[in-house]
């Protein structure tokens, strides 16, 4: 793997990590941006958490990396709901500007492409 696609690696596997804690952190901040169809709101903020936690290390570890990179291409597709959600529901977050609600949820593609780069196996060394 170039250093290119490793420091990648290690700032997305970390970036994971760190928004995992957060959600335990400032669970109020998470359970306010749940949809309202999702039960048990604080519940899945940690679980949430929780499973950002183990996607981000898992892609850190070397013979784990694919798993975690999959593992977080899974979590945005889980997701994605809650960014339109909020899209939807704008008035309820009117503390962010609606293009910062679509700037949001369009930088979700970039965290999908960036974490399936890691879903391939690594090229082998000519």
């Amino acid at each position: 793997m170039n250093t290119v696609k490793l420091g990648l690696k290690y700032l997305l596997g970390v970036a994971f990590v760190l928004a995992g804690i957060n959600h335990f952190r400032t669970p109020d901040f998470y359970i306010r941006i749940m949809p309202d169809y999702i039960p048990a709101h604080a519940l899945m903020v940690y679980l949430s958490g929780v499973t950002e936690i183990l996607a981000g290390l898992l892609l850190l570890i070397p013979k784990t990396r694919r798993w975690g990179a999959w593992a977080i291409v899974a979590h945005l597709l889980v997701f994605f709901p809650v960014h339109i959600w909020m899209i939807q529901k704008a008035d309820r977050y009117s503390d962010v500007p609606l293009w910062g609600l679509w700037a949001r949820l369009a930088f979700q593609f970039v965290f999908l492409a960036w974490a399936g780069w890691y879903t391939r196996p690594d090229e082998p060394h000519p």
